[in-house]
């Protein structure tokens, strides 16, 4: 057991899970849970992590201004996949460490796209909503077996998706920024440029980290390029998308549905695209299963004491 090392806990599911905090206190004698039930931010993030030299972050977004005021806090390790909350090059300018293990998720994410495929072909959240307001009729939806599936990020979730897609005899697109040859080939996967992804796809699922690169992808014009038939998921980064042209698109029946898990601004408080018959939202679950939970604790964990930056 490490009895110097002072470690702070700001990850709210990860203080709550009973075997995370197990694991973490057997490995270090000082840890402080974040026990309020808030996610911090701001001065309050400063406060809970003065006088630490260690800590586990999660949704916390961690800038210049955090790392400046903290200058015993040595590492971070990361509860999750995403970089995007954490400043790398404010980490590097102040010498903090990085623990983060790429893919620890892909599992739930990509059973969580896979399931918003099917759900919306069949129109699941619209039959739903029916029942409970009094009316029973048969909805007529599609199989997802044989449908076209374009797939944005090829990275640990797109090629766990492309995995699990299989059984279905799905002809599949990507769209990549690496090329990753040998997988394509040996899943018969068609490599394209995002706006022929988009044109003949029936579903497109997003698997892309939030960066200036992604940031705001699909846009209105982009949107356009998708069949009036398709689906659009993403279960990835909120901010790809724009939300208000996705929802005229809705509107207008110029796409068929959307499924999200994740939005620009959480929670999402457009409750007009919330609410639309043709659009599935889930509250940022996409790591929420137990066996992820599990796997994204142990590996921030981990990465305490085994961390690359800077």
């Amino acid at each position: 057991m490490n009895l110097t090392d002072k470690v702070a806990v700001c990850s709210r599911s990860f203080s709550r899970n009973t075997v995370l905090r197990a694991e973490l206190i057997a490995r270090y004698g000082h840890v402080t849970f974040n026990e309020t039930g808030r996610q911090l931010e701001g001065d309050d993030l400063v406060e809970f992590l003065r006088g630490h030299d260690k800590a586990i972050t999660a949704l916390e977004r961690i800038d210049d201004y955090i790392l400046a005021n903290l200058p015993e806090l040595k590492v971070i390790g990361k509860y999750g996949v995403g970089l995007d909350m954490i400043d790398l090059d404010a980490m590097r300018r102040h010498g903090k460490h990085l623990g983060w293990t790429g893919g620890v998720n892909r599992r739930s994410a990509a059973e969580l796209a896979l399931s918003f495929a099917i759900a919306m072909l069949r129109h699941v959240p619209a039959a739903h909503r029916e029942v409970l307001a009094g009316t029973w009729r048969q909805h007529m939806g599609g199989l997802l077996s044989g449908r076209t599936v374009g797939i944005i990020g090829c990275g640990h979730i797109g090629k766990d998706l492309v995995r699990l897609l299989q059984p279905f005899d799905c002809p599949i697109l990507v769209n990549d920024i690496r090329h990753y040859g040998d997988f394509y080939a040996e899943f018969g996967i068609e490599s394209l440029d995002l706006e022929e992804l988009l044109t003949r796809a029936d579903v497109v699922t997003l698997h892309v980290p939030l960066d200036d690169s992604t940031r705001g992808i699909l846009t209105a014009e982009r949107l356009a390029l998708m069949k009036p038939t398709a689906i659009l998921i993403n279960a990835a980064r909120g901010g790809l998308v724009d939300e208000l042209a996705l929802k005229q698109a809705l509107i207008e029946k110029r796409l068929a549905a959307a499924a999200f898990d994740v939005f620009a601004e959480e929670p999402p408080q457009d409750v007009e695209l919330l609410q639309l018959p043709n659009f599935l939202v889930t509250p940022h679950i996409g790591g929420s299963a137990e066996e992820a939970i599990l796997a994204m604790g142990r590996s921030a964990i981990a990465g305490l004491d085994e961390h690359a930056l800077p």
